[in-house]
């Protein structure tokens, strides 16, 4: 058998264990998935009259849900990138990580089976949050290609957060310490258009939010969904923040799993 075939077995059997854990303890997949649910509930319907009349003038609570589901998607991405920061540290910590080392296994596996698994519970918590989304109002325009490009931001989007979630992970000494260095994942959508368009924001601020890593794919997801134009700059900036927070992910967390199994 060759070492492709080989790692792919073995990236395989790690998708399995992966999957299988998260079924056996659901908890941390349903408290991930709990804070973006709760937010798109407390936004529609507490603050949904007063946000919808800040954006369009006139109070219409089904257009800020429109507006506000692209955000709360991008954000699901983050909550549930905290919960594998957190899952991989677990077993860091645990010791299974230097089992698995010692197994005639392909090491590449190890990581790949993390990654993979957690970009496959984040399209489905994706999906649940859609279809919550669809139930309370939220009415996309996009066509058959648009919907294609949507699933392909997120899934980039999935994966980038994935690699940065693992190298987190392994970063961090307990679980605990892994979900505090992980905060950043659930915050920085705060800070973003999420919620609020970039124009409402103070102008010393607007930069700040428009260039960080979530704007642009909420921009780019909203576009998309919702039949606006996009932008080249958004798409790009989008792809790019995509790509590049990938490869670091994936270097560091090479970096920090090469450095344990010489310790």
């Amino acid at each position: 058998m060759s070492p492709l075939s080989l790692t792919v077995r073995d990236s395989t059997t790690m998708l399995r264990r992966n999957l299988l854990h998260a079924r056996r303890y659901p908890s941390l997949t349903l408290n991930v998935l709990l804070t973006p649910v709760v937010l798109l509930l407390l936004f529609v319907y507490v603050f949904g009259d007063t946000m919808s009349a800040g954006i369009t003038g006139s109070v219409d609570r089904d257009v800020y849900v429109t507006y506000l589901l692209p955000g709360i998607l991008v954000m699901t991405i983050g909550g549930t990138a905290l919960g594998t920061a957190v899952s991989v540290a677990g077993d860091m910590s645990q010791g299974i990580i230097d089992r698995f080392r010692t197994m005639a296994i392909s090491r590449a596996s190890i990581l790949v089976g993390h990654v993979v698994g957690a970009v496959l519970k984040t399209l489905m918590s994706l999906a649940f949050v859609l279809a919550l989304g669809l139930a309370i109002g939220f009415r996309p325009e996009a066509d058959a290609f648009d919907w294609i490009a949507a699933v392909g931001v997120l899934t980039l989007a999935s994966l980038a957060l994935t690699w940065i979630a693992v190298a987190l992970g392994m970063a961090s000494p307990t679980p605990e310490g892994a979900s505090n260095n992980g905060l950043p994942l659930m915050l920085l959508p705060f800070l973003s258009s999420a919620f609020v368009p970039l124009d409402a924001m103070p102008g010393w601020f607007r930069p700040i939010a428009e260039y960080q890593p979530f704007t642009p794919v909420i921009e780019t997801l909203r576009g998309l969904l919702l039949g606006d134009p996009i932008g080249a700059k958004n798409a790009v900036l989008a792809v790019a923040w995509c790509v590049v927070l990938s490869v670091l992910g994936y270097l560091w967390s090479k970096t920090l799993f090469n450095r344990e199994s010489r310790r």
